[in-house]
Order: C-alpha cells, then structure tokens, then sequence
C-alpha cells in the first residue's frame, strides 16, 4: 500500500490517542465508524459511536485516566481499504512523569476507509502481563519509557 495510506493510519491512531490524552469523549467517538466495536483495557465492550460517546464520558468525568505514551510497531494492509495497526502502549497516570509498567497493554486497531476517510472500526485494548516472563514486560517497559523521554509530557 502507499506511504499516503500508512501514514493516514498511523495519524488516525495517534488521533485515538490524543483525544483519549484530552479526555475527549466526543472527539475521540467521531474517530470511529458508526457501528464500530471497542474492547477496553478491562474487557468492557462498547458497540457504536453512541455507546462509545457515553461510556467515554462517563469515564472522563469520574476518573482521571493516566495518559497514554505508544510505539507502533505494525501497519499492514488487507486490502487498499482496510489496515491493522498494532502498538505497543503505557500510560502515564496525570500528576506523575513515568509510565506505571503494571498496566502497559498491546492495542490492535482495525481502520477502513469509507468515502476516502480512515476510521475505526474494531479497537482492542490487551494488557501486556507476560505471565512468568518478566524479561518482556521490562523490554517492552524500557522502551516505552525511551519514547516518552523524547515527548513533552
């Protein structure tokens, strides 16, 4: 697939992530397509903008949530109109400089372009234990926090 492509993907990731920085239901909702499935980190599941809109701000207007840092370690294509996008994320909890590793999560991310425009259409947000192989959660820690040394956070 085209550069332009790739890099329309990778902008409407990084789209998901600051408008989840912002605490921006409604902004972070008009990233998805209309019937759009979202898993979160603790395995809700929300189906739709609509639903996507009031579970968001809900959450934003209860919790504070922790800021998410990414490394983008795949886009593939499985047609012109449809790409996967997988990332490694962390998160930042507000008030605090350093990612919390306890909570570091693997996002995948299904986008398809409808009327030349990139949306999402599936979200998955997993977390990364690697039960027994702490070796992996400490690479995966280190590089993350590589990355954010190299933002404004």
């Amino acid at each position: 697939m085209s550069d332009k492509n790739e890099s329309a993907v990778k902008a409407l990731y990084q789209q998901i992530l600051d408008s989840w920085n912002a605490q921006d239901a409604r902004a972070y909702m008009s990233l998805f397509d209309e019937k759009a499935h979202l898993i979160g980190f603790d395995g809700s599941q929300m189906q739709g903008r609509a639903n996507i809109e009031a579970t968001l701000s809900s959450i934003f207007a209860d919790h504070p949530t922790a800021r998410y840092i990414a490394i983008i370690r795949d886009v593939r294509f499985l047609s012109p109109d449809i790409a996967i996008l997988k990332a490694d994320v962390g998160m930042i909890p507000r008030g605090q400089s350093d990612i919390n590793p306890a909570v570091n999560a693997v996002q995948t991310l299904v986008a398809t372009r409808q009327d030349s425009q990139w949306l999402v259409s599936h979200f998955q947000n997993t977390p990364a234990q690697f039960h027994g192989r702490p070796d992996l959660s400490d690479a995966m820690s280190a590089e993350l926090r590589d990355v954010l040394k190299q933002t404004n956070f």
